[in-house]
């Protein structure tokens, strides 16, 4: 099962142990060998790959909080809905973002010290410009990726992870993500000097959080491409099924099935439709009522919500505020 699968098994029954004995590999769902030997080998990465696992649950369903799939179904993992399962556009992201996800956090687990074995990223080879040196502890993204990889693309070497076709798409997918994520890493910096004048810069290279990343990997998602499994040359390879013919680029994700449209629920087709959503009245992007329920229409209602309000700075130092009441109107798809 794929590091995602992390997402059930890890998360229901491993944030409850310490994570100190190699038996404790043993209770999570959907293992496979490789993933059962690299977690007894290192049994403190295991916080890291749980902490990725919950992030790519949140993170994606933040991300797609405004689109008809709304990743709602990764709830389940590690029993996949058939939306994950069969290939589809969804799970090429699902795949990306969770390959991310584990390396990300490994990599800022070094750099935060809660991994004995390993520290911080090596100082970067450029030289550092007039204003600033190199200091600080970066995150350490090569092993973030040498470990993450080896967790995430294990279960593509077993032949429980279907067809070689599905094997390849995800592969690739992983690759992506974890493209995305070594193209996240930026120069950080804190100021020193006299009064914060910053005279003086120290820096060091470190990964945007996981949000930018989803978001890199929507536009990809959006503009994915359906592929088939075909004869290239000597071997068989994935390529692009309604254009020319021509290499799959490493940027891209790819996918093998058409996804459903997620309008009505179909659970054959892992889709939950879209009654009872919220919709958005005055959009017109995918959260516009009459995109999100699919032309059904829908209803309105009226909620109270208190807020804060006529807030005023005290001297010195805190703020007063009051609490406002003002009723708002939501809208759901019928």
């Amino acid at each position: 099962m794929h590091c995602l699968a992390l997402g059930g098994g890890l998360m229901t029954n491993g944030s409850r142990v310490a994570w100190n004995e190699t038996q404790h590999c043993k209770i999570l769902d959907g293992l496979v060998s490789d993933q059962l030997q690299l977690c007894r080998r290192n049994l403190e990465l295991m916080h890291s790959i749980i902490h990725a696992a919950k992030e790519t649950k949140g993170v994606c369903q933040k991300t797609f909080s405004d689109m008809r799939w709304n990743c709602s179904s990764i709830e389940y993992a590690p029993s996949f809905t058939p939306d994950l399962m069969k290939g589809t556009r969804e799970s090429a992201f699902v795949y990306a973002l969770a390959a991310a996800a584990v390396s990300h956090s490994i990599a800022r687990a070094c750099a935060s010290g809660e991994l004995p074995i390993c520290s911080c990223g090596s100082v970067p080879s450029e030289v550092p410009g007039p204003d600033f040196r190199w200091g600080g502890c970066g995150d350490n993204l090569r092993y973030g990726l040498q470990m993450g990889s080896a967790f995430a693309d294990g279960p593509m070497k077993s032949s429980k992870a279907g067809g070689q076709a599905t094997r390849l798409m995800n592969l690739h997918n992983n690759a992506v993500g974890r493209q995305v994520l070594i193209d996240s890493l930026e120069t950080k910096c804190k100021c020193h000097g006299v009064s914060g004048s910053c005279s003086v810069k120290t820096c060091w290279k470190g990964l945007q959080d996981l949000n930018e990343i989803a978001t890199d990997l929507k536009s990809k998602y959006l503009a994915a491409i359906k592929v088939t499994h075909r004869h290239m040359g000597s071997r068989k390879q994935l390529v692009p099924k309604e254009l020319d013919i021509r290499p799959v680029r490493e940027a891209e994700l790819v996918y093998l099935v058409s996804s459903p449209d997620y309008c009505m629920k179909n659970p054959k087709l892992g889709s939950l439709g879209t009654q009872d959503r919220q919709c958005n009245k005055t959009s017109v992007g995918s959260d516009s009522c009459n995109l999100m329920c699919c032309g059904r229409g829908y209803n309105a209602y009226t909620e109270t919500v208190v807020e804060r309000c006529q807030c005023k700075y005290h001297w010195c130092c805190y703020v007063m505020c009051k609490k406002c009441q003002r009723t708002v109107e939501r809208y759901v798809c019928k």
